[in-house]
């Protein structure tokens, strides 16, 4: 069976990973050892981004005719292909992450949303946070003039509360003092009776 046919299966796998992808990378990974291409590969398969070796000249193949045709003057050494089908950023934001203690790894070029961009412009790219992180950003901005809100409320019956609470109790209305009318009559004392008159002096 010649050659050509016998590699095909492997430009198709190609083709099949780049098909609707947001994101397309080239890393060169030459230099890494066992553990850190596992520990990479692991990190890129939990953001869902596949990671994959493939020998140049097949990935040429597939290349062309797609959008990541121009990604083929990059195909010089060792390289691997890391692909997301939901994150844009997510390739580029953990191969530069890695790349701090991993010196070996680098960015060689990719396509993000269909337009090429060189490792610098990579490196720029994954600065933006995920999509979760965005997300989480924008819900909380909504949530925020709610939350205000609501706290100034609370304040207000808060210090409604206390200002009530501070306020001194009223004194009960004195009670009015009765009219002359509705006064009681005050209890007639008895005269005292009168004294008998001194008998008159009898005549002499």
């Amino acid at each position: 069976m010649p050659k050509v046919e016998l590699k095909q299966p492997i430009v198709d796998e190609v083709s099949a990973v780049i098909k609707d992808a947001k994101a397309v990378m080239l890393i060169q990974y030459l230099g890494l050892t066992v553990e850190q291409d596992t520990a990479l590969r692991k990190e890129l398969r939990e953001a869902g981004v596949k990671y994959k070796v493939f020998k140049n000249t097949l990935m040429n193949r597939a290349f062309q005719g797609t959008e990541c045709e121009e990604l083929s003057k990059d195909l010089n050494g060792p390289n691997a292909l890391a692909v997301s089908v939901d994150d844009p950023s997510a390739p580029a934001r953990i191969i530069m992450k890695n790349a701090k203690a991993m010196k070996s790894l680098k960015l060689v070029g990719g396509i993000v949303e269909g337009k090429y961009y060189d490792a610098a412009s990579l490196a720029e790219i994954a600065n933006i946070p995920s999509r979760e992180v965005l997300l989480s950003r924008l819900l909380g901005s909504l949530q925020s003039p709610i939350a205000n809100f609501a706290r100034v409320i609370k304040q207000i019956a808060e210090k409604s509360g206390e200002e009530n609470s501070a306020a001194p109790e009223e004194a009960a209305p004195a009670e009015e003092a009765p009219t002359a009318e509705e006064a009681p009559a005050a209890e007639e004392v008895p005269a005292a009776e009168e004294a008998p008159a001194a008998e008159e002096k009898t005549q002499e």
